[in-house]
C-alpha cells in the first residue's frame, strides 16, 4: 500500500468530491442535487480498495466548492498519484470519470453544461 501524507490525502479527496460538485453545479436544483449526490457517492464507493481508503478519510473538503481549487486539486492529484502509484492513478481517473458521468446522468440526462464540466475534469486528470 502506498503511503500518502495528510496533505496529499486532502488534495485527492478535494479533487474527487470537487469533481462531482462541479458537474452537479452545472445542473442546479434541489432534486437534481440530491439524486446526483447519491449517484456520485455510489460511484466512489465502488472504487478499488486502495483508493477507497484515501476517499473515506475525513469529511467533505471545504475547498471542493471552488472551481479553481477543484481543478488545481485534480491536477495535483494526477501528479501525486503518477509519482507514487501509477496503478492508483489509473484507478483514480476511472473512478472520477465514472462518478462524474453518473452524477450527470442522475437527473434528466446529461446537459451541455454538465458535458463541459466533465470535459474540464477529464482534462485536469489526463483522462481521455
Amino acid at each position: 500500500m502506498t503511503d500518502y501524507t495528510d496533505q496529499e490525502r486532502d488534495t485527492i479527496r478535494t479533487a474527487a468530491f470537487g469533481a462531482m460538485t462541479l458537474v452537479s453545479a452545472a445542473d442546479p436544483g434541489f432534486i437534481a442535487m440530491f439524486k446526483e449526490s447519491m449517484a456520485g457517492a455510489k460511484a466512489l464507493a465502488a472504487a478499488p480498495q486502495p483508493l477507497q481508503g484515501l476517499l473515506k478519510s475525513g469529511g467533505m473538503p471545504t475547498a471542493a466548492k471552488d472551481k479553481a481549487s477543484v481543478l488545481a486539486a485534480l491536477q495535483q492529484s494526477k501528479q501525486i498519484l503518477s509519482s507514487k502509484s501509477p496503478d492508483d492513478l489509473a484507478a483514480f481517473q476511472n473512478v472520477i470519470t465514472t462518478a462524474c458521468n453518473e452524477v450527470a446522468n442522475a437527473h434528466q440526462g446529461v446537459n451541455e453544461a454538465e458535458t463541459a464540466a466533465i470535459n474540464e475534469v477529464k482534462a485536469a486528470i489526463g483522462a481521455a
